[in-house]
């Protein structure tokens, strides 16, 4: 089997082609940077902009049997929430799936998994930081919170459309927050745990938390996630569907952890910074009954691993 993994350079996207070529897979890696922490583990590694319609017109062609489409201009709160990367956040991802999408329609290819986002899910659902409301089914009426979750949301009807016009197989998982070691730690994109992580390495005793620290998560490993992926990709179920951990945590106790498991006292500052919204966690109840699994409650495996790789970083 050979697969492309659009987004190879990135996070899930390095740590899925390691676990396409465990399985025995041909592997075309693709970005437009090479992965930062380790060296691609992909038969071919190809620097590409995805934007560029001539060029995934030729990566894609009638030898691919699967395309995994990550690629995606995105990043933590620091860079989602902040108004000013909108119009490059909906243009760059846009154009990476109308391209990724024409190239299989033209050459044959059926076989694509997307990764779709948590931040689909309207803000009036997540208001309520210990009772949010993330069924599959309370998408629309639509209203994300951030211009990133709607741009996820039209993807997501656009590979349902191109799955009906040409016969496209098509796998949607919505991913919930995903972390682990080989993710971006600093430089404004990274996201809260390894965020985290970073901050209570660095701290002498204070630890500083955007907004009030009420706000909840959850939180998915990464080999959690790509366990997913793989059941996913192996089942019928063709709907868009939560891929997460049903543990919810707040932000101060989320830091609490990180600082127990690097056994050290720390206090908390809390301070002005973009937040999304006040609750978010995976219901599972779609998944557990597809694919008779959901991600089990990793999380403090997830950080201690994550916390030791970060550690070794600084």
């Amino acid at each position: 089997m050979k697969a492309v993994v659009c987004g190879a350079g990135g996070f899930i996207g390095h740590h899925l082609v390691n676990d396409l070529k465990s399985r025995g897979y041909y592997v075309v890696g693709t970005d437009i940077k090479l992965p930062e922490y380790a060296e691609s583990s992909a038969d071919e590694f190809k620097l590409m902009d995805l934007r560029n319609t001539n060029a995934v017109d030729q990566l894609i062609n009638s030898s691919v049997d699967e395309v995994y489409q990550l690629a995606a201009d995105m990043g933590g709160a620091g860079f989602v929430f902040t108004g000013v990367n909108d119009a490059d956040i909906m243009h760059n991802s846009t154009m990476i799936n109308l391209n990724i999408l024409n190239a299989m329609a033209q050459a044959g290819v059926k076989r694509v998994f997307y990764s779709s986002s948590a931040c689909i899910y309207p803000a009036r659902n997540q208001l309520d930081p210990l009772h949010p409301n993330l069924a599959e089914d309370t998408a629309y009426p639509a209203d994300p919170d951030s211009d990133y979750g709607w741009e996820k949301l039209y993807s997501e009807r656009l590979f349902e459309a191109y799955a009906r016009n040409y016969a496209l197989d098509v796998r949607v998982a919505r991913l919930h927050n995903v972390f682990g070691p080989l993710g971006t730690w600093k430089g404004g994109r990274e996201k809260s745990p390894a965020a985290l992580c970073r901050k209570v390495a660095e701290s002498t005793g204070e630890v500083e938390i955007w907004g009030d620290g009420t706000q909840t998560r959850s939180f998915l490993y990464i080999d959690d996630c790509l366990e997913g992926i793989r059941r996913l990709m192996a089942s019928n179920y063709n709907r868009p569907i939560n891929l997460g951990s049903s543990r919810t945590i707040s932000i101060n106790d989320l830091a609490m952890m990180i600082a127990g498991i690097a056994n050290k006292t720390i206090t908390l500052k809390h301070i002005p910074g973009p937040l999304g919204v006040a609750g978010r966690t995976s219901d599972n109840t779609i998944i557990q009954q597809v694919l008779s699994w959901a991600p089990p409650d990793n999380l403090e495996i997830g950080l201690r691993h994550t916390y030791e790789w970060i550690n070794q970083q600084l």
